[in-house]
């Protein structure tokens, strides 16, 4: 069975976890957007692994990975994991496959994402300044892009070097005022890189066309989360590449109908790092208790996680788009304690009742929530196999989200650990 796994929030979602599981039974795990902005965690035993370019199924040894074409890939982030891993025990030795075509984040990427989110003040977007987005827009450009297959030719990458940090000076100069880049410095990395990631590269498209023909089993994994998608999220307040189940055949070549399932990753509330709409936001004692209780500061930045409500609205949205078969709840055991829970059913905009989530953030910020509230519970549910021990409470809570947001939960997060998942179907 092939399989694709999406966040169907605004990221964070525990998507990693989910990769991992579904992992050890895929014979090929894919990586098909987004870039070391991303932060996927992995607990086995008591170990964590936090990867931000490595697909999640990298921690299980028999895994090929991919890393496809929509991935924007920081060489030094990258080679980071690979020796991290590598330390660890994990090998990734004829088990990791970069695309020729995905596009290489450079330091003069970093420093123009810096450059332009400082110029911006109070209207900053909120990005992890690891020059995610101006690779993108390189990538969109063409002219000054440089790719994973230009570093086979390295006389040539030199001259096109020299003209792109020429002009990128000139940009950072005149724009912002900020000091000049030496493309000689720039070059000398990209001949480690050349060194070091040339050995994985290799047309990636073809390889996984092949893994299918071989009828292997593929998981194909998303990240960041729906509503940050370029195209279909909270515009401006998105990430740079299509995060949602949408951006899967794009990113690694292989359309969407050779996808068995779609699976759906949410949290039991909701979460947002940076600026932007979050209608069921709570910046109250509701809010800072389950950040502290779970945990929520970012993999990536570290920076604290706006929390809130769980947004049946924008779920069933990010569902409906991706066209998810099921859904996985994460952080379950962070709820308890807490005496009630309110889930959005609808929005109130304009004085006018909307079942459907308008990404305009104009719109968005309008928003006015209308919750149903259910009882909380007390239990600790960490421990629990399977879902009929669930508290009637627990269960209700997980049927109601079902009912509104109009797919199944079909797995049930309730603590860190491979083995703290309960099937549900």
């Amino acid at each position: 069975m092939n399989c694709c796994v999406v966040g169907l929030q605004w990221g964070d979602e525990g998507k990693g976890k989910i990769v991992d599981i579904l992992a050890e039974k895929s014979d090929v795990v894919v990586r098909y957007g987004g870039g070391a902005n991303a932060g996927h965690t992995v607990v086995v035993d008591d170990t964590k692994f936090a990867l931000h370019l490595l697909p999640s199924g990298a921690v299980r040894p028999g895994t090929v990975c991919v890393i496809g074409n929509g991935v924007v890939v920081d060489p030094e982030t990258v080679l980071g994991e690979i020796e991290t891993l590598s330390k660890m025990g994990i090998s990734l030795k004829d088990r990791l496959i970069l695309s020729d075509n995905a596009h290489l984040v450079l330091d003069y990427h970093k420093r123009e994402d810096s450059l332009r989110e400082q110029s911006l003040g109070s209207q900053k977007i909120g990005t992890t300044i690891r020059g995610i987005g101006p690779c993108y827009s390189d990538k969109i450009g063409r002219s000054y892009a440089v790719r994973v297959c230009d570093l086979r030719d390295l006389n040539k990458l030199k001259e096109k070097l020299v003209k792109i940090v020429e002009y990128k000076n000139k940009v950072f100069s005149a724009l912002y005022g900020g000091e000049p880049m030496k493309a000689e410095e720039v070059f000398e990395k990209c001949k480690i890189y050349s060194e070091k990631l040339l050995p994985y590269a290799c047309d990636a498209t073809a390889y996984l066309h092949d893994s299918i023909k071989k009828d292997k089993s593929i998981l194909f994994e998303g990240a960041q989360g729906c509503l940050l998608d370029l195209d279909h999220g909270t515009f401006p307040f998105v990430t740079s590449s299509n995060a949602s189940a949408l951006g899967m055949s794009a990113g690694c070549g292989v359309p969407a109908k050779k996808v068995d399932k779609f699976i759906g990753v949410v949290k039991s509330y909701t979460t947002r790092v940076g600026a932007g709409p979050f209608p069921t936001e709570q910046d109250n004692e509701t809010g800072n208790y389950i950040r502290e209780k779970g945990h929520e500061y970012g993999t990536t930045t570290g920076r604290p996680r706006r929390c809130g409500w769980f947004d049946a609205v924008a779920v069933a949205y990010s569902a409906a788009i991706s066209g998810i078969d099921e859904i996985a709840m994460m952080h379950l055991d962070t709820l308890a304690g807490l005496k009630e829970l309110k889930i959005c059913k609808e929005y109130k905009i304009d004085g006018k009742r909307t079942g459907f989530f308008p990404s305009n953030v104009d719109k968005l910020s309008k928003a006015e929530c209308v919750y149903e509230t259910l009882p909380g519970w007390d239990e600790d549910i960490s421990g629990i196999k399977d879902f009929s021990s669930l508290p009637a409470n627990v269960k209700n809570y997980i049927r109601k989200l079902e009912e509104l947001v109009g797919v199944t939960v079909s797995m049930i997060s309730i603590g860190p650990k491979r083995s703290q998942i309960i099937y549900k179907q």
